[in-house]
C-alpha cells in the first residue's frame, strides 16, 4: 500500500484484510489472489492471479474464483470487526479480466456478534482430510449451515441416509477416476504437494489424507508423498453429513458469489466446533457435475461438496504473507 490513505480504509485495516483473505481456501492451496488499495477511490481490489492458475485441473478458472470470493468474505469480516463495514461489487468491470472483486467502505457501524465470532474462527478454519467421530451433526447446527449460505443467496443441500450418500459417493469416484485419467493431472496435483510444513503453498504431507482403504465412500486426493499409515480402527465415518452448496446460476459472478457464500459456511462450521473437508471432484467434471444436480433434485449449480463432522485437531496449510500479495 503506497503512500496514505485518504479515506476510511487505513494501511493497518488494509494489511489486516489482507491477512485474513489469504487465510481462505483454495484448490491444493494455490492462493490464486493479489490485493490492491485503490487510494484514488479509497478501495480495495481483489484480483486474479493468472500464475498460480491451475492449467488442468482449473482451466476455465472455476477454481480460481471461487477462491477469490472466499477472500473477499474473510476480508469483509476484517473490515467489519475494524468498525469499518465494505460493500462488494463483483467483477465491476469488462476491460480488467484480472479484477474480481472491489471493496468499497459504507457507513460506519459496529460489527455483530456473529461477524465477531466468524472473524475469530478465520485462523481455525482448515480443511480435515481425516476421518471425522461417528457422533452426528445436531439440528441446530444443520439449520446454522443451512441459514449462512442462504443470507449469502447461495444454497446448501444436506445429504443423509445411506442410500443419497452413496450416490453422491459413487458420483464423487467416478469424477476422480476421470480426473486420474486426464494427462497431467495427477503431475499438476503433486507439484503443490510438500514433504514439510515450512512452505508457504501447497499441501503438506501432515495435512493430506491418510493412505485409502477399500471400504471408504469418498476419495481422497492422491498428493503423492509419504501419505500418513491409517492407524487400527481409524476408519472413515459410514454415515457422513454431506453438504452440497450451490447457486441459482454458473457464470462468473456465480462462481465467486459460491465462494463468498462458502466461506461463511465454513467459518459457520468451524465457530459451532465442527471439522469439514471438501470434495471438488465432481464440479471440476462436467459430467459428474450434472449427475450430482439430477440426484439433488433441485434447481441451480452445484459448486462444492463438504464433509462435516466432528474431528480431532490437525495441522493447518501454511499461507502466504500478507505483504506477499500486495500489489502497488
Amino acid at each position: 500500500m503506497t503512500g496514505v490513505a485518504r479515506g476510511l480504509i487505513t494501511p493497518t485495516m488494509f494489511t489486516d484484510a489482507v491477512a485474513a483473505g489469504v487465510a481462505a481456501p483454495s484448490l491444493h492451496n494455490t492462493q490464486p489472489w493479489r490485493f490492491r488499495y485503490d487510494a484514488a477511490t479509497d478501495s480495495v481490489e481483489v484480483r486474479a492471479d493468472r500464475h498460480r492458475t491451475l492449467k488442468i485441473a482449473d482451466l476455465g478458472g472455476w477454481g480460481m474464483r471461487l477462491a477469490c470470493g472466499a477472500a473477499a468474505y474473510n476480508m469483509t469480516l476484517a473490515f467489519a470487526v475494524a468498525g469499518q463495514p465494505v460493500e462488494v461489487a463483483w467483477l465491476p468491470t469488462n476491460t480488467d479480466p484480472d479484477l474480481q472483486a472491489v471493496l468499497t467502505p459504507v457507513a460506519a457501524r459496529p460489527a455483530t456478534q456473529e461477524q465477531e465470532r466468524l472473524h475469530r474462527a478465520i485462523p481455525r478454519r482448515h480443511s480435515n482430510r481425516q476421518p471425522f467421530r461417528p457422533e452426528p451433526v445436531p439440528l441446530t447446527a444443520r439449520a446454522e449451515i443451512l441459514r449462512a449460505a442462504r443470507e449469502e443467496l447461495a444454497w446448501v443441500e444436506l445429504v443423509t441416509g445411506v442410500a443419497p450418500v452413496a450416490a453422491v459417493a459413487e458420483i464423487t469416484q467416478m469424477a476422480q477416476q476421470v480426473l486420474d485419467r486426464e494427462p497431467g493431472y495427477l503431475d499438476e496435483l503433486r507439484s503443490w504437494s510438500r514433504r514439510n510444513g515450512r512452505s508457504p503453498d501447497g499441501v503438506p504431507v501432515a495435512s493430506a489424507a491418510p493412505v485409502t482403504a477399500p471400504q471408504d465412500l469418498f476419495p481422497q486426493r492422491d498428493y503423492g508423498t509419504a501419505r500418513q499409515p491409517r492407524r487400527a480402527g481409524h476408519d472413515y465415518e459410514a454415515d457422513p453429513l454431506v453438504a452440497v452448496l450451490g447457486t441459482a446460476g454458473d457464470l462468473a459472478v456465480d462462481h465467486l458469489r459460491a465462494g463468498y457464500a462458502l466461506q461463511r459456511v465454513l467459518l459457520t462450521v468451524t465457530d459451532l466446533g465442527l471439522a469439514s473437508s471438501m470434495l471438488s471432484q465432481p464440479i471440476e467434471v462436467p459430467s459428474a457435475r450434472e449427475q450430482l444436480r439430477l440426484a439433488l433434485g433441485r434447481f441451480g449449480t452445484p459448486q462444492m461438496v463438504l464433509r462435516i463432522g466432528y474431528g480431532e485437531p490437525g495441522p493447518h496449510a501454511a499461507r502466504r504473507p500478507a505483504l506477499d500479495v500486495i500489489d502497488d
